[in-house]
């Protein structure tokens, strides 16, 4: 595990709690999805279901993520590496190297990918207690090692599935965006807030499907002061 001087806010109590009540009330979709997806993935493409990658969890402790494998077996995917470090030296926003058309992905494999059917296996990541349902998206090792100090205060919170940041603009928002987004989130958890995140989460994912099955380039936001933070809370 990495060390750095930032305070150790320590993870609620309830957190772990609410993961497991949403578990159980999600169980028979999640199965459900689980089982069509694992069949499709193996009837369109050779290789494994399952993509495990390396990623940076709560204060800076590696884990094995669990994502369905969207991309043909074997692509490369050091591509993504030097467009991340793009985006951090820029000022640009987010958007996704693997759009649709992107000729690495499975057939459809830009649906599971917008739709963020790909992540449901971090549910086993969440039941290890390494991730929660909500929460900053886990970094890889490559993005962690490009951290200012500052940056690393996102880490005082467990890696989730959805999060803040994802229903306040996600591609169209810049990465330090990301970074005042992850740590405002980790300063304020609340059990209200996370039920707001949930509750944004489905209409931002239908959102993020329609703009990938048109081709649609999003704009960035504004950089986010303290005051425009407080007002993406308000709103969600």
């Amino acid at each position: 595990m990495d060390t750095f001087d930032i305070p150790d806010y320590g993870l609620p109590k309830w957190k772990r709690a609410l993961d497991l009540v949403l578990l159980l009330l999600l169980l028979p979709a999640i199965a459900t999805f689980f089982i069509i997806i694992s069949v499709y993935i193996k009837l369109v493409s050779r290789g494994p279901v399952f993509f495990l990658q390396e990623r940076i969890g709560y204060r800076g402790r590696p884990f094995k993520l669990y994502k369905f494998r969207s991309m043909h077996f074997k692509a490369d995917t050091g591509v993504h590496q030097h467009h991340l470090e793009q985006l951090i030296k820029s000022n640009i926003p987010m958007q996704k190297l693997d759009e649709k058309g992107d000729k690495r992905l499975i057939p459809l494999g830009w649906i599971l990918r917008a739709s963020g059917l790909d992540e449901l296996p971090q549910l086993i990541n969440v039941i290890k207690g390494e991730m929660s349902i909500i929460g900053p998206r886990p970094s890889t090792r490559y993005e962690y090692e490009m951290f200012q100090s500052w940056h690393k205060e996102r880490l005082m919170a467990l890696p989730g599935l959805t999060g803040l940041w994802q229903v306040s603009g996600k591609n169209r928002t810049t990465f330090e965006e990301m970074i005042k987004l992850d740590i405002f989130y980790a300063r304020n958890q609340s059990l209200l807030l996370d039920m707001r995140i949930v509750l944004m989460t489905f209409p931002t994912l239908l959102e993020q499907v329609k703009d990938h099955a048109v081709g649609s380039n999003p704009a960035s936001v504004a950089n986010l002061n303290p005051k425009q933070e407080k007002t993406v809370l308000a709103k969600s």
